[in-house]
């Protein structure tokens, strides 16, 4: 059965149309992760998206988190950022693992805050941290899934097979999720894969929004002159973490194929992670030098601006996104896209208002990527739709049907899973 059928039979998917926006009493909940900034990713930025929005609607928020070399205890006291003793994590210098005898301690520690609610962000030690400290204290605990782990493993666990790997990651999220009161999901299609799981606990399609700030626009001829990029040169654009699920090479692949017909075009990859050596070797062994530019982690409030600003297209194909908020961040400021649609990324891809539904071999992507470029008209009509469309995920309205989840929530008997679904709707996320 079909990921999109499964959800057709169910029916049971929240809609976030259904949670009105309610403000009420002051509500303290508890969020526990095992990842947050300064290690960028998609989780710290909906996290620190969705704090700044429920705070303006009476929801504090403690956030537990790991300690990472050079953190400002003084800016995370101000943010209410308890930070828990960590190791570096085995052949991943990028991450930090919180130490479980200071997990086991926590509830002792908080033991003067009176939370509502525990919100768990990643299913690791923070899930089983967070949902001990809630059932002790008889509070509800919710969780935001937001990583499609089925088509993550295998990029890193090589030594078993792809079938083991696929069921295991299966067989965790059903459990863990199924001892959760709620899951919030960013998107539909990864509502559905969950259910396609056996996962019973109610589901909330939530998306992590996109706040004002986003919609700033860089200065991309200063991006160009720093990085000694042509002022005509067409610039084709991926941004995020340099893993081997973002499916990076398959743009490496189709960029040998288009500049056979446009020799000036570069690939600019910003961004860094576990496979940026094997890209790296890549276009060496394909001589594409010249026509690849990796610019590493770029600061979201000023680099990153200008680097997406100095872009012609924005081109991603991964096909592991639960919802791809880079993709809306790139429309935001009127970069068109050109992505897969799969999983999370197709409902940004598939109403086409500043994004086009790519094929899914490097030759069909490079030939839709060459049209683009060569009309440039069609491209500023593209960039118009993309802000409009991308206005729609506000993230001052996600943060409100996240505050009415949580209200519900606290109203609803304590029991897990007790939450009940609420209608589906056709397009989540949005007005």
């Amino acid at each position: 059965m079909s990921v999109a059928e499964v959800a057709l039979s169910l029916g049971r998917i929240s809609e976030t149309r259904a949670l009105p926006p309610v403000i009420g009493r002051r509500v303290h909940v508890l969020m526990v992760s095992d990842v947050y900034f300064p290690r960028i990713n998609g989780v710290s930025t909906s996290i620190q998206t969705f704090h700044t929005a429920l705070a303006r609607l009476g929801v504090h928020i403690t956030i537990v988190a790991p300690d990472y070399p050079g953190c400002d205890r003084e800016a995370d006291a101000r943010a209410d950022i308890l930070r828990l003793p960590s190791r570096a994590v085995p052949l991943d210098p990028e991450d930090r693992l919180m130490q479980w005898r200071h997990l086991a301690r926590l509830d002792r520690r908080l033991a003067s805050a009176d939370f509502d609610l525990v919100h768990v962000q990643t299913p690791f030690a923070a899930h089983y941290a967070g949902l001990r400290l809630a059932r002790a204290r008889g509070i509800p605990c919710i969780s935001t899934y937001h990583t499609h782990f089925e088509e993550y493993l295998s990029h890193y666990i090589r030594f078993l097979p792809r079938s083991t790997l696929r069921y295991a990651a299966r067989a965790l999220a059903r459990h863990q999720c199924n001892a959760l009161d709620a899951i919030v999901v960013p998107s539909q299609p990864m509502a559905a894969t969950l259910r396609g799981y056996g996962v019973s606990a109610p589901l909330h399609v939530i998306p992590t929004g996109l706040p004002e700030s986003q919609f700033v626009r860089g200065d991309g001829r200063r991006f160009r002159q720093a990085w000694d990029i042509a002022p005509e040169r067409k610039v084709a654009l991926f941004v995020g973490r340099v893993a081997f699920e973002k499916n990076i090479g398959f743009l490496v692949e189709m960029l040998s194929i288009a500049r056979r017909q446009r020799p000036d075009l570069l690939l600019v990859i910003a961004g860094e992670g576990p496979a940026l050596p094997a890209l790296q070797r890549q276009v060496a062994t394909l001589e594409l030098e010249q026509h690849v530019r990796f610019v590493g982690y770029l600061p979201r409030d000023g680099g990153l601006r200008d680097c997406y600003a100095a872009a012609d297209v924005f081109s991603f194909a991964s096909q592991t996104e639960t919802q791809g908020l880079v993709l809306l961040e790139a429309m935001a400021i009127g970069l068109p896209v050109l992505a897969i649609p799969a999983l999370g990324a197709a409902e940004i891809i598939a109403p086409q208002r500043g994004a086009v539904a790519a094929e899914e071999t490097p030759e069909g992507f490079a030939g839709q990527l060459l049209a683009l470029l060569s009309r440039p008209t069609r491209l500023l009509i593209m960039a118009d739709e993309a802000i409009d469309f991308a206005r729609e995920w506000d993230a001052g309205t996600q943060g409100a049907r996240l505050a009415a989840l949580y209200r519900q929530l606290l109203r609803a008997p304590r029991a897990v899973g007790c939450a009940p679904d609420l209608a589906a709707g056709a397009v989540p996320g949005r007005p």
